[in-house]
């Protein structure tokens, strides 16, 4: 009997090992599922987690909102600390503090061209009269204008167009202190000179306080007082700016037939270079991309783009907006190209009388005035004592600043 059992366990033998071998296979592959299915739980489980713990770091409980920097208002913006800070940095936009910046002429001819589609602005303002000075380096008449400022921050800009290899600053208690603007080359009576003017203007426009804009030589001198000559400048309804038809050959004559059709002998205009605009005019001018690249092309000298492209762009677009005259005095009466220069001995009481007084013209299109110039020029260096000492005297300014 045993030796059947043994030898029936010895048959039973590899059956018995392939049924282990059976179940070891599947203890190894459970395990193995086991390991996988853990693996891919643990996986998904951090996944979840790292997403739950974003979400609550990134949640509006532990937002912190970015520090913003205190601005600083002067009064020459005009704008509330509320205004400022409620809009982010409206300061920077409506009114720049610093002159110097990267832009190309095309890119701040745009920029200067926006015009706000909402007529009521949402901070206090003061209007301003921008003060722009086409000049080679330092303004040899900066103390009498100094004098002409004094007193009357907020109420006026200045804008420096000089030559770019003149660097020098103005003392910082000047009101010319850092108020140059990125300049270039500019050749008397080529179109570089209407480029400069035009550099100017779009540059006083970013400051949307600026409404009136004078162009200004470093020879000239005001004829009046800041009172008098922002009063004058407010009350107007018009632009000063010169536009006439000139039948002689130094106007008509320097009319190219190429210009026709956009513009016509009978569109042809002469004026003075000095001007006075209002915001609407200024804007107009610098974004003239129409007639400015006819005149570009084809008014070279014996024809002065400086005489001719103002007048009669201002013709063509809005001859309405315009009183056709300057608001700049300078004496012709000697003839050639370039009008008188008056030296030291020529600055007497009488002589800027007659120039103050001596007019009549037509004011706000009525009654007729006897104020018709607010500046003068071409005054040389050598005049600044003169007018330093009649200054209080005779205009008004404050002898205290000189």
């Amino acid at each position: 009997m045993k030796q059947y059992n043994f030898i029936a366990s010895i048959k039973e033998l590899p059956t018995h090992i392939k049924r282990e071998i059976r179940e070891s296979n599947f203890r190894i592959a459970a395990t193995i599922i086991l390991c996988i299915s853990m693996s891919i739980f643990i996986f998904i489980l951090s996944v979840f987690v790292n997403h739950r713990v974003r979400k609550f770091l990134v949640s509006d409980e532990l937002y912190f909102p970015p520090i913003t920097p205190t601005l600083s208002h002067s009064s020459s913006c005009n704008v509330s600390s509320s205004s400022s800070t409620k809009n982010g940095g409206l300061r920077e936009w409506i009114a720049p503090s610093e002159m110097w910046h990267l832009m190309t002429d095309k890119e701040l001819l745009w920029r200067a061209s926006m015009v706000p589609s909402i007529a009521e602005f949402p901070y206090k303002r003061t209007p301003k009269v921008a003060f722009m000075f086409l000049t080679r380096g330092r303004l040899p008449l900066a103390p009498f204008w100094e004098m002409f400022f004094k007193d009357h921050e907020g109420f006026f800009s200045i804008y420096l167009h000089t030559s770019p290899e003149f660097t020098e600053e103005a003392p910082e208690s000047s009101v010319f202190y850092k108020r140059r603007i990125p300049s270039k080359p500019v050749q008397w009576g080529r179109a570089t000179m209407i480029d400069a003017e035009r550099r100017l203007l779009a540059n006083a426009l970013l400051d949307f306080s600026n409404e009136r804009f004078i162009l200004l030589s470093e020879t000239c001198i005001p004829l009046f007082n800041f009172t008098t000559t922002y009063t004058y400048l407010f009350n107007s309804n018009h632009s000063y700016l010169s536009s006439f038809d000139d039948p002689r050959r130094m106007g008509r004559g320097r009319y190219n037939q190429r210009m026709w059709p956009a513009i016509s002998l009978s569109d042809w205009r002469k004026g003075s270079q000095w001007f006075e605009v209002h915001r609407k005019l200024a804007i107009q001018v610098i974004s003239d991309v129409t007639y400015y690249p006819i005149f570009k092309d084809h008014c070279k000298p014996p024809c002065y783009m400086d005489e001719h492209y103002l007048p009669t762009l201002v013709t063509k677009v809005c001859p309405g907006l315009t009183s056709n005259r300057t608001i700049t005095w300078v004496d012709w009466s000697g003839g050639g190209s370039h009008p008188t220069r008056f030296v030291r001995k020529d600055v007497t009481e009488g002589f800027l009388n007659q120039v103050r007084y001596g007019f009549n013209c037509s004011y706000n299109g009525g009654d007729m005035s006897s104020i018709c110039f607010l500046f003068a020029r071409k005054f040389h260096p050598n005049t600044l004592q003169s007018l330093l000492q009649m200054a209080p005297r005779l205009l008004g300014f404050n002898s205290s600043s000189a």
